[in-house]
């Protein structure tokens, strides 16, 4: 397992992927609740539906710069792991020979 994985097995790759998705299925439930009472009477709707349209507009591209960043940090912690188990062959082989051993030990106790 190298560091840019998490506890769950999934690289921070997957996660932002996943993560994102969720959000683009809130966002578009939620443009679909302010065309749905586009058709509502009432200038108090009609004030909280421009206020919805426009958190929805600036979340939509607050979640565009945070997937890009996420992805980019991503990247890196996977080239910098990289470049260390290169630099660093025998202490990679050692961790990774120490974190099996815990695993069997754990697996092998059920």
């Amino acid at each position: 397992m190298n560091n840019t994985e998490l506890a769950t097995g999934k690289s921070m790759e997957q996660l932002s992927d996943e993560l994102a998705s969720d959000f683009r299925v809130v966002v578009a439930d939620a443009e679909a609740l302010v065309k749905e009472t586009a058709n509502q009477g009432g200038e108090k709707l009609a004030e909280v539906r421009a206020k919805m349209e426009e958190s929805l507009r600036v979340v939509k591209a607050r979640m565009a710069e945070a997937e890009v960043a996420l992805r980019v940090k991503a990247r890196a912690a996977a080239k910098a792991t990289d470049v260390y188990v290169h630099e660093n062959p025998w202490k990679a082989i050692g961790v990774a020979a120490g974190f099996s051993l815990v695993i069997g030990l754990l697996i092998g106790r059920r």
